[in-house]
């Protein structure tokens, strides 16, 4: 949690916003604006884990490289389905065809090959549940996955929470620096939301390339928690 302050006297505002010449002056009573920025957290357990999953064929030519792709990745998507994984929860992330090059010095690039991807983003509403899916997912094909992204499906309730920590850290804040200055706080003139964190921050892979694992192995998933933060900037008047 951090905070940052900034004291201005009615004159010293006046001078500092040139602006407001533009527009019927403020009369501020006697006293001082303080401004405090705060940030409040609270943490939470994700609860949506977003996995890319798929599919990296080799062929002679881009033909074949495409036809070998698309048959693996329907297994692919037919696994999910099995899965219970709902069709709103899977978008397609990236489709792509490449020529594969040999390089002979003094002579140009010669074309060995085609490689074909496909790559599908997965939501998965269980995290519990999405390392064996994706244990599922390999055994039909899938040889590229990275992942995972964690995030709160609803995060609504917790960012209200970090706003209202936000705000009391803030007064406190306040408050200490009126003390200090001998002074006391009055009342909040204004309050502004200068950022949020709602916990969908990308995680660091714990796992790619599943093929390596052994057929016996699980693959673990585990969501531990994840911190929701919103910063504020709220403005004292202090006398």
């Amino acid at each position: 949690m951090r905070s940052t302050m900034m004291l201005l006297m009615p004159a010293v505002l006046a001078a500092a916003t040139p602006a407001m010449a533009q527009t019927a002056p403020t009369i501020l009573p006697d006293g001082a604006l303080l401004d405090v920025s705060a940030e409040g957290r609270t943490a939470r357990v994700p609860d949506v884990a977003t996995i890319r999953a798929g599919v990296v064929t080799q062929g002679q030519t881009a033909a074949a490289a495409l036809s070998e792709n698309a048959t693996r990745m329907a297994r692919v998507l037919a696994a999910l389905k099995q899965a219970g994984v709902a069709a709103r929860d899977i978008r397609t992330a990236s489709v792509a065809l490449n020529p594969q090059y040999r390089y002979t010095e003094g002579q140009p690039p010669a074309v060995t090959g085609y490689q074909a991807s496909n790559s599908v983003s997965i939501r998965f509403r269980d995290v519990a549940k999405s390392g064996a899916i994706l244990d599922a997912l390999v055994a039909q094909g899938a040889n590229q996955i990275d992942g995972p992204t964690l995030s709160l499906d609803k995060p609504d309730a917790a960012l209200d929470e970090a706003r209202t920590d936000a705000v009391k850290i803030a007064r406190s804040r306040a408050e200490l620096y009126a003390k200090a200055a001998g002074m006391s706080v009055v009342r909040i003139v204004t309050i502004s939301e200068n950022g949020t964190n709602d916990g969908s921050n990308p995680q660091p892979p714990v796992f790619a390339m599943a093929r390596a694992m052994k057929a016996s192995d699980s693959t673990p998933i585990a969501a531990g928690e994840t911190q929701v933060s919103v910063t504020v900037t709220v403005r004292f008047l202090l006398k």
